[in-house]
Formats: C-alpha cells, sequence, structure tokens
C-alpha cells in the first residue's frame, strides 16, 4: 500500500486530501506545519508527499527544497491558494513534481496522485 503525507495547516484541507487518498487506497500520515512535515518526511518512508505552499513555521517550499538538497526523490505535489506565476516556477525551481491550486478538485487530486505513483523510482 502507497503511504502519501499531507502537510497543511488548514484542517478542512488537509481532512479533505485525506479522505480523498484514503478512498484512493491509500495510508495517509499528516502534519499541520512545514517543520513537524520535515521531521515526517525525514523518518518516515512515503511514496507521495502534498506540500501547502504557506504553512507556519516553514514554507513547502522550504521543506522541499531541504528534502531536495538530502537526496530525497519523493515525488512532491504542491498545493496553494496563491496562483501566481512566480510562485509556482519557485515550487518547481525547489523540486516540486506537481502543482496543484486551492480550491482543490477531487477529480483533479486523484488524477495527478495516480500520475506520480505511477513514475518510476529514481
Amino acid at each position: 500500500m502507497a503511504h502519501a503525507l499531507v502537510v497543511e495547516d488548514d484542517e478542512i484541507i488537509r481532512d479533505l486530501v485525506t479522505y480523498k487518498l484514503e478512498r484512493m487506497g491509500l495510508e495517509v500520515s499528516c502534519a499541520e506545519d512545514g517543520e513537524d512535515g520535515l521531521d515526517q518526511a525525514r523518518a518516515g518512508n512515503f511514496d507521495l508527499l502534498l506540500l501547502d505552499l504557506m504553512m507556519p513555521r516553514m514554507s513547502g517550499i522550504d521543506v522541499c527544497r531541504t528534502l531536495r538538497a538530502d537526496g530525497d526523490t519523493t515525488p512532491i505535489i504542491m498545493m496553494t491558494g496563491k496562483v501566481l506565476e512566480g510562485d509556482i516556477e519557485a515550487g518547481f525551481a525547489a523540486g516540486a513534481d506537481d502543482y496543484m491550486t486551492k480550491p482543490i478538485s477531487i477529480v483533479e487530486l486523484g488524477s495527478r496522485v495516480s500520475r506520480q505513483l505511477r513514475r518510476p523510482s529514481v
């Protein structure tokens, strides 16, 4: 069973994403801020990370950049309500594999998650 880590400070969005991933058959762990998400990502064995862009204590971009600097190749989907081109570019520059804007579409989430889980391991 694939294991995903959802790092999202908004409880409603975190619960929605978790519900969808569990319905897809994934095991899901959650974190409410970037520092906790980074700690869990480093300690766990995840097949996919979903990171909010703007979070307390550490942004999703900083989490992504740090994990990539550690050599972590786990697929990362960034999620954000900010749709400025600079934010999208910063997410990809930090090493994100995909980007979703909020409000999250459950159908789109399922498609993007499935695509990332099918990608070959590096």
